[in-house]
């Protein structure tokens, strides 16, 4: 458990105070590109062993129906099939589990459907898995696919997040009797009804945050090899957090020992949450291996990845402003209908109970009341994308503030000047709980303003209007918590070469954490970045690990990398005074190496390894720290659009946001997670949408249909940071993986409503913005 002195020196609060060569606040370059962009990177399908049996997933085409397998045996039976489960042969396993299990508001507990590795008689959405085919090849496997006969009988389906709510909707689960899981509040009712009926005026809004699909480069895979000389199956996954996996695989579906089961996980190319969990595929494999003996493999396509991975977003929000005469908020009243999807993902519950929390994002709303409903439906299930639950959040109220000012009049800054928290009453406690230690909110706001020209917009907008273009500027001011109070244990050790390996229970899929990590390592070792090695996603390496998820890597493993590299220091130096015959305190570390300071005498940290007498267990240190807080990283987003009424197209002609992370570990790597949540935020806004029909059949199942954002859809974005130090983290830092998602969804579709109210009078309008959306509704107004 950390205390607050071994912590207290691990980095200093600004970078004047921290030159360290190699360590936190430079902007060093990534050590991992090298090996990726040279072809060197070990993806999941890179590890595929010579010789693997390969797997498919026969999957249901109906969004509801009962079905009957009918040559079963007659697949099993043809050349090259090595296995055909169906959920006869799974029936003795575990449900896949759901971790964010939540306390309804009136409900002892939450009711949980069965969530079985293959379905038995019945399919609940497009995609829903029916058997698991095991061949030499992928292709026979696809043929065994194709062979295996199914009578279908159709049934009544919803798709619709608020159609799910109506009397007359199918229900997905009749045991449950409505398509409502569980009700979920944040909040005081009473206090809220009240500023209510005091209002001087009340804005109300409703907005749609639609589903999408996280499109990460690699798709979810999983290979199984069997255990030899009575060890454990190794199962190699794509994921973001590989005990995570074993721990729910082993506990709750294989029902077996941890030490059975080894999962590794190497290079990702990308997660955003969606490979936070575990997936059938991944017990099924194992399941095969044990039964075959063999090595089994499945890899998704592109395809499959959108018809079996876990979606995003898909809610449904009515939100209300209650004002005073002075254009104070003194209310804020939201109620959300909140698509699950047709079972409970692994996070599913918790994302939709825990994102309301943020609500009054940066103001100082005295009462607020926000009501929650998940409800199921016959599609795929929702689960954590690039935010969980914050993004939501914040599009309610950046929305919802803009809304107010076109409403009242008021610019949509001067009303977030009139109403933003001060830096004087931190810390605050929000209306819903949540409590914010820091932030200079107006600060970065100005900032932002200054950097991106505001004043002069209406310039630009007349110049526009001359070549028959309409301008828009738009902005948001967010707030979100991440980091989480859990611990991450890192352990370092010196190895007889003199480099250290680091392992450490996180996982990177893209963010740079060998890179990050080893500087929080140099600082005390002073080795140069190359010479630390990360180890990540192997649960034979370390008995625990939390993953990366919630941007908790940074803020939570990031001191305890710096503390068990002090650790680590201090016992070289114990190691090395005897020989250097030198007190410990006049000992320094410099260079890799052990000296006395103001002399040329010293050890190499090989040297040190080398010792015939050398404790092995002084070679290795292991600290953790426990965050005593989540941490509250905020900024402002401002964004310029131009959109030409004759095709609807919307093109973004300006970026700019200054945002506040606390302490910069790497200006570099910061700036680079900012611009990849920016263009996410911009593909919600303008162009992705998953679509289901009214039967619940995916339209939107490949790239053909669904819109990824281009590089010619984005401009440079204009990036600072105005940073205040987290006053509950000892470094203080504030995450900062999913900040630029946040702030980015709600600014571009404030530019684009500024748009098309100045140019047609159009006050609301709902993502995605794409051209012939945009045409329709100028061509509506007439």
């Amino acid at each position: 458990m950390l205390v607050a002195d071994p912590v207290a020196d691990l980095a200093p609060r600004t970078l004047e105070e921290h030159a360290v060569k190699f360590g936190v606040g430079q902007p060093h370059v990534r050590v991992e590109d090298p090996s990726l962009l040279t072809g060197h990177g070990r993806y999941l399908a890179d590890r595929l062993p010579e010789g693997a049996l390969r797997a498919v997933v026969v999957r249901s085409p109906h969004a509801h129906a009962r079905f009957r397998i009918v040559n079963a045996d007659a697949v099993r039976d043809v050349p090259g099939v090595r296995l055909v489960l169906t959920a006869e042969d799974t029936a003795g396993y575990g449900s896949v589990p759901c971790q964010g299990v939540i306390k309804p508001v009136d409900e002892e507990a939450m009711w949980l459907p069965p969530h079985p590795l293959l379905v038995a008689d019945e399919a609940r959405y497009v995609g829903d898995a029916i058997a698991f085919i095991v061949a030499d090849t992928l292709d026979g496997a696809r043929d065994a696919a194709e062979a295996l006969e199914i009578e279908w009988e159709p049934l009544p389906a919803i798709a619709d997040t608020k159609g799910a709510v109506a009397e007359d909707a199918p229900v997905v689960w009749p045991e449950r009797g409505s398509n409502v899981a569980f009700r979920s509040e944040v909040g005081n009712r009473e206090a809220t009804e009240r500023a209510f009926a005091a209002a001087h005026r009340v804005v109300k809004l409703e907005l749609v945050n639609q589903r999408v699909v996280a499109n990460y480069m690699e798709t979810r895979g999983a290979i199984a090899e069997p255990a030899a000389d009575g060890g454990p199956v190794t199962l190699t996954v794509s994921t973001q957090g590989s005990h995570a996996v074993r721990n729910a695989l082993c506990d709750k579906v294989l029902k077996i020992p941890h030490d059975q089961l080894r999962v590794v996980t190497g290079d990702v190319g990308g997660g955003f949450g969606a490979k936070l969990g575990t997936y059938r595929e991944y017990a099924l494999v194992v399941i095969a291996t044990q039964r075959l003996d063999r090595t089994v493999a499945w890899i998704a396509d592109r395809t499959e990845h959108f018809l079996g991975d876990a979606h995003g977003r898909d809610n449904v929000t009515v939100a209300e402003m209650a004002l005073d005469k002075d254009n104070r908020f003194i209310g804020l009243r939201v109620d959300t209908v909140a698509n699950l999807g047709a079972y409970l993902s692994f996070f599913g519950p918790f994302i939709i109970a825990n994102g309301p929390g943020m609500l009054p994002g940066v103001y100082a709303i005295p009462a607020a009341h926000a009501v929650a409903r998940g409800v199921y439906t016959n599609t795929a299930p929702i689960d954590a994308y690039r935010g969980a639950g914050r993004p939501e959040a914040a599009y309610v109220i950046e929305r919802l503030v803009d809304a107010v000012a076109h409403e009242i009049g008021v610019p949509a800054d001067e009303l977030r000047r009139i109403n933003f928290i001060p830096p004087d009453a931190m810390p605050y406690t929000t209306a819903t709980g949540r409590v914010y230690d820091s932030g200079e909110f107006a600060g970065h706001l100005a900032r932002a303003q200054e950097i991106a020209g505001w004043k002069g917009f209406e310039k630009r907008y007349k110049e526009a209007q001359k070549h028959g273009r309409v301008r828009g500027l738009g902005l948001s001011s967010y707030i979100e918590a991440c980091g989480g109070i859990s611990g991450e244990k890192a352990k370092i050790c010196i190895e007889p070469d003199g480099t250290a390996t680091l392992f450490i229970g996180t996982q990177s899929n893209g963010q740079g954490h060998a890179t990050a990590y080893a500087q929080f390592a140099a600082d005390h070792l002073d080795l140069p970045l190359e010479k630390i090695v990360m180890r990540q996603g192997d649960t034979a390496d370390l008995p625990t690990g939390g993953g990366t998820g919630g941007s908790r890597s940074i803020p939570a493993g990031g001191p305890s990398v710096g503390m068990a590299a002090k650790k680590l220091a201090g016992q070289l130096k114990e190691l090395a005074a005897e020989e250097l015959e030198a007190p410990v305190d006049k000992l320094e570390i410099v260079d890799g190496a052990v000296r006395v300071i103001g002399s040329n005498r010293l050890l190499t940290f090989a040297a040190l390894a080398a010792k015939a007498d050398a404790d092995p267990d002084r070679l290795v240190a292991v600290d953790i720290y426990k965050p005593r807080a989540p941490t509250y990283p905020n900024g402002t987003h401002i964004c310029e659009v131009e959109l030409d009424p004759e095709s609807g197209k919307i093109s973004i002609v300006g970026y700019w946001v200054v945002d506040d992370f606390g302490l910069t570990v790497n200006p570099l790597l910061l700036e680079g997670q900012i611009h990849g949540g920016i263009v996410q935020g911009i593909g919600q806004a303008l162009g992705e949408q998953t679509v289901y029909d009214a039967s619940g059949q995916l339209l939107t199942a490949s790239l053909m249909d669904y819109a990824l954002p281009h590089a010619d859809d984005v401009v440079q974005v204009v990036f600072e940071t105005r940073n205040v130090p987290c006053r509950t983290h000892e470094l203080g830092i504030k995450g900062a993986g999913e900040a630029g998602t946040i702030g980015a969804t709600p600014a571009v579709m404030n530019a684009v409503i500024d748009a098309l109210y100045r140019g047609f009078g159009i006050k609301q309008f709902d993502m995605p913005a794409t051209p012939s959306r945009v045409w329709e509704a100028i061509r509506a107004r007439g």
